[in-house]
């Protein structure tokens, strides 16, 4: 395995780090590590108290929502699912802003059913694998906690590998699939019942932030299970099962931020990175691509937004990117420090 080429120039640094745009200097000090604690702390606070992450909870309700009660999956992007997930992408914290540790709360009151599924409607027919595996990954980088998440988990893990899961036409056990979330190994409704590896990403996600001595041995086969699903595939070529098209959707070449149900490569990459995949020759191909994708000067491009949809743009697509090149250089770094695979 070679290793990656240096990938922060003195140049790349220094706009990274760059005064006049806090937000991202806060993330790339957190996730890169280019400065020390006492920065990291300044640039945190300032991020929570004056930035992006001060503005999206400024729209909040004082009850802990946005845009309206309940399981808060809609309007997209405005709503409480949503602005959870871009909050954690921001790197917001419940250490440095009690509102975040209330939105959680009322989240999980509003949207979390009896048996462990994250729902858009708040009964279990709601459930969906990128759902579930998003607002997981959201809550747990928002440093939220709470002893329901280990019941959110297991059924994640359960959904995945079938472990006590009735058929969907098994309308009165008291744990099924429905019709969105239709099966095991990431199968969904709207993939025409293949499996969906945008889901699937997500859901993999979720389990590379869980601490492991969260893991139970049906969580440890889940991962498995889930990562034997995309190494079994030639990730640089998105060779995964597709159910409306002939080819892959051109979205997984498309590096962006923030990420939603949309996901591409780099996100794949990071999910089976943190999984300790990093020397999988199928992980490599795709990580060469990810460098590959870099301009001149060691930058990424936006390639994929939500201009005019969430609370705030962040930057023109198709131009050098901040928040996108730290999440790739969030990757390969974390790739560099795994050993080599015997």
């Amino acid at each position: 395995m070679v290793k990656s080429p240096i990938l922060i120039t003195d140049k790349i640094r220094s706009w990274l780090l760059d005064q006049t745009d806090p937000d991202a200097r806060y993330l790339a000090i957190r996730n890169l590590s280019l400065s020390g604690r006492r920065d990291l702390d300044a640039a945190a606070a300032r991020a929570h108290q004056k930035g992006h992450i001060h503005l999206i909870l400024d729209q909040m309700d004082p009850k802990g929502f946005w845009e309206k009660d309940g399981p808060g999956y809609l309007p997209k992007y405005r709503s409480t699912v949503w602005s959870l997930i871009l909050l954690a992408q921001l790197g917001a914290s419940c250490e440095y802003d009690p509102r975040i540790q209330l939105a959680c709360q009322r989240y999980l009151e509003n949207s979390l059913t009896e048996n462990g599924q994250f729902s858009t409607t708040g009964t279990a027919s709601g459930t969906a694998d990128c759902l579930q595996g998003n607002i997981l990954t959201a809550l747990l980088d928002l440093g939220f906690q709470d002893e329901r998440l280990d019941q959110a988990f297991e059924w994640m893990a359960r959904s995945l590998t079938g472990e006590g899961v009735s058929p969907m036409s098994s309308a009165k056990a008291p744990l099924r699939y429905y019709s969105g979330k239709i099966g095991p190994d990431f199968q969904c409704g709207a993939n025409n019942k293949f499996s969906c590896a945008w889901g699937g990403a997500k859901v993999m996600l979720a389990f590379s932030k869980l601490p492991p001595e969260k893991y139970t041995p049906l969580i440890e086969r889940a991962i498995k299970r889930g990562c034997d699903f995309f190494l079994a595939s030639n990730l640089a070529k998105a060779d995964y099962p597709n159910g409306w098209s002939t080819k892959p959707s051109r979205n997984w070449w498309k590096f962006g931020f923030p990420v939603f149900y949309v996901t591409d490569l780099l996100q794949v990459c990071e999910a089976l990175v943190n999984l300790g995949h990093g020397a999988d020759p199928q992980l490599e191909r795709a990580l060469q691509l990810v460098l590959e994708k870099r301009d001149p000067e060691g930058r990424w491009l936006l390639e994929y937004d939500y201009t005019g949809k969430t609370w705030l743009d962040f930057g023109s697509k198709n131009t050098p990117n901040k928040w996108v090149t730290i999440r790739a250089l969030h990757v390969l770094m974390a790739r560099d420090k795994q050993p080599d695979r015997l």
